[in-house]
């Protein structure tokens, strides 16, 4: 039986229950994901007390939770409180009830622990080494600097995006004076941590602000992908969607595609969050991970059984999932991982010098992959190779890389580069495009000297002189199926390289 997992987050602004399945020590998959707009920090009082209704809400909310957490058996549900709970007098009082009146211990996070949890997704969602993170909640903000992948600052910021709302705005949304307001408090709160000031590194934003944010940016500029995780956002997009939110009224801001109907009246007072901390930092890039608090309190679980986790490289965890879900078969994607990157190095060094070290990760990459579609269907497997890497998040790739991996691992021939590619054009120079065509090629051509897939390919003899590509193929067995599907596919690196290819194969 597979393992569950259940987390209980409970935020100034919504509630969630997410249930995760364990694929193995150390990563998890969502399989459910139950969201309570309970708004808890209206309830807190001028004398910072939860009242009773606030009270009842928590409780009614935990037991509609606990309805599902029975029906999925779960023998351990974490259960965490953030701001609005952390800044109730009466706290010790509220965990008390909820002890004695549902199935949950309540854990209430310390304004540390709220960061540090935060940073722990980001570091093991991305391969960002340096950093801002920042992560604004209902009733808090929580920012902290990373450095070679390790916490050196931290702090709480005593506003969120509902405390914002409440604390500025009469109506739904803020006047331009109210706008002003909010933006000067913002300022002098940023500006009262030297360490933020002019720091100059990437943003990395994680909860449903920036997700919201996000989505509205890529519905603005019609966004040709799937996915949010990783994307990036510069400043000037910021203030893009910043100056559409300012022009509208708010009931056509609860009509907006990409938009939670529960944040519209808050989304304005976190973009200006946004947008003031790029200006405080003279950040360039601003990034998503859709990986936050709950996400780092499992990674920090795993840290207490597993110390070298955070050595970890994202990038080929996330590939090695991706080899395990789709099945691929590891001697050939080794076999592949071997041969190509030689035959690319002697074209590099003989023939296309514009292929860059960064080629080369890439071939490596996508060999990985290369054709992991064969998994739905054997016939479309260039097609959905394609769709699946382009449009699934990868941890550890932006959006661009994760679309040069689904170009160069699908690639089938030229006209079908050319058709996948074909919405993308303007993401890449005319180098760039080379350069794909010339990887993809190589890792086609590649794919085809492994044709049955019984390694039967022992060593690769590449000899580049006068136009022409002569290749030795050394093999252990019979090559008469590699010898036919590489005759046949010579043609598409022969257009791509503009080289005649000869092929030869002798038995050792």
């Amino acid at each position: 039986m597979k393992q569950k997992y259940g987390m209980i987050d409970i935020g100034s602004n919504t509630m969630r229950l997410v249930i995760y399945e364990l694929k193995n020590e150390k990563s998890i998959r969502q399989i459910e994901n139950v969201k309570v707009v309970a708004r808890l920090r209206n309830y807190l009082d001028k004398n910072e007390i939860l009242t009773k209704k606030g009270i009842e809400i928590l409780l009614d909310t935990l037991k509609s939770f606990q309805v599902l957490t029975k029906h999925h058996a779960l023998e351990k549900v974490n259960c965490i409180a953030t701001a609005t709970i952390r800044q109730a007098k009466n706290k010790q009082t509220i965990m008390e009830i909820v002890e004695k009146e549902t199935d949950f211990t309540m854990t209430v996070f310390s304004e540390y622990e709220e960061a540090y949890y935060g940073f722990l997704a980001v570091i093991h969602s991305t391969s960002i080494t340096e950093g801002v993170t920042i992560d604004i909640g209902g009733g808090s903000t929580e920012v902290t600097y990373f450095q070679n992948r390790e916490l050196v600052e931290y702090h709480s910021f005593p506003f969120g995006a509902l405390s914002l709302k409440l604390q500025f705005v009469k109506n739904h949304i803020p006047t331009p004076k109210e706008r002003e307001q909010i933006e000067a408090y913002i300022l002098s709160q940023f500006n009262s941590l030297p360490w933020l000031r002019h720091i100059n590194v990437p943003i990395v934003a994680i909860g449903g602000s920036a997700r919201n944010m996000v989505q509205l940016h890529q519905n603005l500029i019609d966004y040709p992908l799937a996915g949010v995780h990783q994307y990036e956002m510069s400043h000037d997009d910021i203030c893009q969607v910043k100056e559409h939110l300012d022009l509208l009224p708010y009931q056509e801001i609860q009509k907006l595609d990409g938009l939670s109907k529960d944040r519209a009246d808050t989304i304005v007072p976190a973009i200006q969050v946004f947008h003031t901390l790029c200006e405080v930092t003279d950040s360039k890039t601003f990034i998503l991970s859709r990986k936050g608090l709950r996400e780092g309190v499992f990674f920090g679980e795993v840290i207490k059984r597993h110390e070298d986790v955070l050595l970890t490289d994202v990038l080929a965890k996330s590939l090695r999932e991706l080899m395990e879900d789709y099945e691929m078969d590891e001697e050939h994607v080794k076999q592949m991982s071997e041969l190509s990157p030689i035959l690319f190095q002697h074209i590099r060094s003989s023939h296309s010098t514009c292929l860059q070290d960064e080629d080369l990760n890439l071939l490596k990459r996508a060999a990985q992959v290369f054709y992991l579609g064969e998994y739905i269907d054997a016939e479309s497997s260039s097609q959905h190779t394609f769709y699946l890497l382009a449009n699934r998040t990868i941890d550890g790739l932006n959006h661009k890389e994760r679309l040069k991996l689904a170009l160069v691992a699908s690639y089938k021939g030229k006209s079908t580069f050319k058709q996948y590619i074909a919405p993308f054009k303007e993401w890449f120079t005319k180098e760039e495009y080379k350069r794909l065509l010339i990887v993809g090629s190589i890792l086609k051509f590649t794919h085809s000297l492994n044709a049955t897939k019984r390694n039967v390919v022992n060593q690769l003899e590449v000899k580049i002189q006068e136009g022409q590509l002569f290749l030795t193929a050394q093999c252990h067995e019979d090559y008469r199926a590699e010898e036919y599907q590489t005759e046949k596919q010579k043609k598409q690196l022969e257009k791509v390289l503009k080289l005649s290819v000869h092929l030869r194969f002798t038995l050792i």
